[in-house]
């Protein structure tokens, strides 16, 4: 009986040693962690990635750190614009800077028959303002309509003027073209406008044939060409005043200095002059006792004031003798005025201080030597430069 009871209890000593061997061999060897319960039926599991990245399987997301954009892939930053502090009590200002530009016409007329020089270069011409030589930055021949001021003596002088400001008049009218546009003004102590500007030649015409009577025998040359001058320096674009007159002033109320400036300081006005009365001063020049002497002398200081007026402006003057003279004349001012050569520069002199600045253009080869023009027989030919004698640089405001 005792042996039976110690059999039993070595039994059960064998078998809850058994079991807990067991139980120790099978065991995981990392703690068991809580499941997460099995969502409800009909209910697909969450697979949808994390805000940190990474991938998801079956048995649950497995979180993995988001990759950071490398700083060569980053764009880079916009600069910054600088920001500009003006000293204390300085006000904002703009800045502009005017580089100021010079045009020239020239016209290149063979002495012989007034004919206009064609075919030149840029390189044949040299510009010097003030003596110093200048650079050519544009260049080109023009062929512009007629843009003129007809404006005639018209006093009770003497007939022989009369009659040769008519056919000088009605020649140049007679050679307008139907897109030149034409104006009229006589002057004896007053001046008056007969024509306004017109493209009708008729018109032209008919206002030089209807000074019939003269009522001064004044002529107040300088005040007409300064009232002249101010009228057309209101219209755009260049302009022409055809000169016709003995050139000589009585009564003006300005003198000749006065309209030198009034001239120099108009722009885009180039004078013609014609002289009258060239066969009566033929005839009685030189006789006569003193007061004829006096009278030559006067005609002669008039026709060197004619021919500065126009030498200012790059213009021209004729004075002829008889009245067979005027066509030729008035087709010489007409080629000078409708075929010129442009030269634009920019003046090393860039102030703006309202001097006058005196021009001076020459012609020269290839090499460098004065031009020299030649016929189809190989003789030499004379020309004349037409171009103004200066201009004045514009003044600067303040």
């Amino acid at each position: 009986m005792d042996s039976l009871r110690l059999s039993v209890s070595v039994f059960r000593r064998f078998s809850l040693a058994f079991l807990f061997l067991a139980l120790t061999a099978f065991a995981p060897s990392a703690p068991i962690l809580a499941q997460t319960p099995a969502p409800p039926s009909g209910q697909q599991p969450d697979q949808a990635t994390p805000d940190s990245g990474g991938p998801s399987a079956d048995t649950g997301v497995i979180a993995l750190p988001k990759k950071k954009d490398s700083a060569e892939d980053a764009p880079l930053p916009a600069p910054v614009a600088p920001k500009l502090k003006n000293p204390e009590g300085t006000p904002n200002f703009s800045l502009r800077i005017e580089v100021p530009e010079v045009t020239v016409d020239v016209g290149i007329l063979l002495e012989k028959n007034g004919q206009f020089v064609p075919g030149l270069k840029p390189g044949n011409f040299r510009v010097y303002e003030n003596g110093e030589l200048q650079k050519i930055t544009g260049f080109k021949r023009t062929e512009a309509p007629i843009n003129a001021l007809l404006l005639c003596e018209f006093a009770a002088t003497n007939y022989h003027f009369i009659y040769d400001m008519r056919n000088a008049a009605n020649a140049f009218a007679s050679q307008l073209r139907p897109m030149d546009y034409v104006a009229v003004m006589t002057f004896d102590m007053h001046t008056r406008i007969v024509s306004d500007f017109t493209q009708d030649k008729t018109q032209v015409q008919e206002a030089v044939n209807s000074m019939r009577i003269p009522m001064f025998d004044d002529r107040n040359l300088f005040d007409a060409l300064y009232e002249a001058e101010d009228r057309l320096s209101r219209v755009e674009g260049r302009k022409y005043i055809i000169l016709i007159a003995s050139g000589r002033d009585t009564f003006s109320r300005i003198n000749f200095d006065k309209i030198m400036q009034k001239v120099k300081n108009t722009p885009d006005v180039t004078i013609f002059a014609v002289s009258t009365g060239g066969a009566m001063r033929a005839v009685t020049e030189g006789r006569g006792g003193w007061g004829a002497q006096m009278r030559d002398m006067d005609y002669l200081q008039a026709d060197n004031e004619m021919k500065t007026l126009a030498k200012l402006t790059g213009g021209m003057w004729f004075s002829p003798r008889f009245a067979a003279e005027m066509p030729e004349i008035f087709s010489t001012i007409n080629q000078n005025i409708r075929s010129k050569y442009q030269l634009i520069y920019h003046p090393t002199n860039a102030r703006q201080d309202g001097t006058y600045r005196k021009l001076r253009v020459e012609l020269v080869d290839d090499e460098g030597h004065p031009l020299r023009i030649q016929d189809e027989k190989q003789r030499p030919l004379k020309y004349d430069i037409i171009a103004r004698d200066g201009y004045r640089a514009r003044q600067e405001v303040e």
